[in-house]
Order: C-alpha cells, then sequence, then structure tokens
C-alpha cells in the first residue's frame, strides 16, 4: 500500500474544517427563518414559497453586490462579524429602491484557509443584517482557495431576492418637475470608497486604524468598521401611507449617478450641499487627501445614504412617518428639468 499519496487536504482544501463550519453556522442561519422558508442549510438549493395571498400579481426583484475594500479594514482589526451586515445591506437597500419587500438572501465566502469560527463570525454579521431586512438566509457557500487568498483573506458576495405588487412597482417614471427629495443619514462611509479612503487616511495621512479622533469620537478603525444602514423596514412603513414616485440607494457613483438612474429622460436635480448632515469622517477625508468638493461628492454618499421623491403635496406626512420610524429625514433638494444631470451647489 502506497502511503505517499496526497489529499485534498495536503493541497490546502480541509473538508472536515467545512463542515465544522456548517454546524458553527445553523444557529445563526434558523434565527432569520420565515415562515415561507421550506427548507434548512445542507441541500442544494433553498425553498421558498412566496405567499401571494400578500402578492396577487408578483414581480421577484434581485439585487448582488459585495463589499468591496472595506473588509480591508475588518482584515487589519481582526474583526469579522459586522461586515455580513454590510454585504446584506447593499443588496436589500438597492432592491428596496423598486419597492420590493427583501424575501431571501444568499452569500458566498471565499478564504484563503478556512477557519470555522471566522466563517461563524461572518456568517453572524449576514444573520444580523437579514434581521434588520426582514428577509431569510436561505443558503450560501463556502470556498476554500489556497494559493489564491492568502490565507487571512477572503472576499464576500451577496444575492437578494425580493417582491413587489407589480401595480406598486417603483420605476421613477412619474417623477416631475418640483418633486422634493428626502434623505435618510447614513451611517459613514458605508461600503464604497474604501480603496481612497485608504488611499488618503492610511498611506497619506499616516494615520493608524487604533488611533482615536476627538472629531469622530472613537477609533478611525471603528468609524471606518460602522456596518452600513439597512433601510428596509423604515420605507416599507413608508410606502403604505405616502405616494412614493422613486428611491436611490447611495452606493458606489455618489450622489450624482445614482439619484441620476431614479430619474427619467430629461430631469435632474438640484441638491444643496449646506442641506446635507454634519459628517466629520468625511470632512478628514477630503482635508486629509485634499479631495475636491466634486470628487468626493462622486466617490462617497457625504452623509445621505438613501432618497426618497415625493411630490410637495405628501412632504410633510413623508417627514412624519419617517420621523415616526425613528429616522431622521432632510429635504435636500429638488427635481428639476436640466440637460446637466444632478448638480451639487
Amino acid at each position: 500500500m502506497n502511503n505517499d499519496g496526497l489529499d485534498y487536504k495536503q493541497a490546502g482544501v480541509d473538508i472536515d474544517a467545512a463542515n465544522r463550519s456548517v454546524e458553527l453556522i445553523k444557529q445563526w442561519v434558523e434565527k432569520t427563518h420565515r415562515p415561507e422558508v421550506l427548507s434548512g442549510i445542507g441541500g442544494f438549493g433553498g425553498f421558498f414559497a412566496l405567499d401571494t395571498s400578500r402578492y396577487p400579481n408578483p414581480v421577484l426583484v434581485s439585487g448582488t453586490d459585495g463589499v468591496g475594500t472595506k473588509l480591508k479594514i475588518a482584515q487589519m482589526m481582526d474583526i469579522h462579524n459586522t461586515v455580513g451586515i454590510d454585504l446584506v445591506a447593499m443588496c436589500v437597500n438597492d432592491i428596496l429602491v423598486h419597492g420590493a419587500e427583501p424575501l431571501f438572501f444568499l452569500d458566498y465566502i471565499a478564504l484563503g484557509k478556512l477557519k470555522p469560527h471566522l466563517v461563524e463570525d461572518l456568517v453572524q454579521g449576514v444573520s444580523q443584517g437579514c434581521l434588520q431586512a426582514g428577509c431569510a438566509l436561505i443558503g450560501g457557500e463556502t470556498a476554500e482557495m489556497p494559493g489564491f487568498y492568502s490565507e487571512d483573506e477572503y472576499d464576500l458576495a451577496g444575492f437578494a431576492v425580493g417582491v413587489a405588487e407589480r401595480s406598486r412597482l417603483l420605476t421613477g417614471q412619474s417623477v416631475e418637475d418640483g418633486d422634493l427629495l428626502i434623505g435618510l443619514p447614513s451611517s459613514g462611509v458605508h461600503s464604497n470608497g474604501y480603496s481612497l479612503v485608504r488611499k488618503v487616511l492610511l498611506e497619506k495621512a499616516g494615520l493608524t486604524l487604533d488611533q482615536h479622533s476627538n472629531e469622530l469620537g472613537k477609533t478611525l478603525g471603528e468609524e471606518l468598521l460602522t456596518p452600513t444602514r439597512i433601510y428596509v423596514k423604515p420605507v416599507l412603513n413608508l410606502l403604505q401611507h405616502v405616494e412614493v414616485k422613486a428611491m436611490a440607494h447611495i452606493t458606489g457613483g455618489g450622489l450624482p449617478e445614482n439619484l441620476q438612474r431614479s430619474l427619467p429622460q430629461g430631469l435632474g436635480a438640484l441638491i444643496d450641499s449646506k442641506s446635507m448632515p454634519a459628517s466629520p469622517i468625511f470632512d478628514l477625508i477630503a482635508h486629509a487627501g485634499q479631495v475636491e468638493k466634486q470628487e468626493m461628492y462622486r466617490t462617497f454618499n457625504m452623509g445621505v445614504g438613501f432618497i426618497i421623491i415625493t411630490s410637495p403635496h405628501y412632504l410633510d406626512n413623508a417627514l412624519k412617518y419617517l420621523r415616526d420610524e425613528g429616522e431622521n429625514p432632510i429635504v435636500i433638494g429638488r427635481v428639476c428639468q436640466q440637460d446637466g444631470g444632478v448638480v451639487i451647489k
């Protein structure tokens, strides 16, 4: 018998560690389940029964995203139980733009070395994000990829599916000149622009993640790892009471590009930068990197993570319902007819 043969573990892939990971994450997956979930983890597919009594004429709305180089900050700080919230947020906030209720979520985790407790931390964050969004985590994939990632590196991707009644689907086609823009505050940088953040703050300014900032009221690392806000529950409640014409999730491309995606052809918007909420982290980035104002606005959310577009007639009711949900809504501008797209003054 030849004992010199190689096995998968010697090649860098540990199947036993993968099995241990599945056992560790089961509790976090089960916390997210809704009544429509028909299967547990471990199968080849996740089963979800659509409730057609609530949605007689349903349209499924899907979205996918990742966390980007914010993961570098998590890996540098060895804190891994929050980036899963970012992962869910980036996906569910996107489908929320169309008025869709998130139903279920799947994740993909790729690692250089599969460490069961690291996987548990990551899935714990995904579970927390799903609970905030009201959706079920019904499946995922963990891939150990030695030689592709280093032992301490990993990447995350997520996939969300939601539903909207066809007659209530938001496409932005009803937006008109004079409609108002209501901004919902972000929790900071969220999950976009981190390549510029790291270049400016860690490389050019030479700051460290454990460095306390009086302006931020916390360490730089704590600020940069603050999870992306999930807007699902307050916005879905708003849609039950107020006529909303369109919405926008402010991610990569910042305010100008993401807001323009929600406007019909021929319409743009004017945003008053003085109305934007104070966000010390963006002042720090702009000052340390001498980043121009327009570049800041096309890279970051600048303190507003989600925008709701409604007519002036519904403004007071919209603000009331959002405040009742614990939000701090701010009117940041208006829709107008112009060829210049979204203009920030």
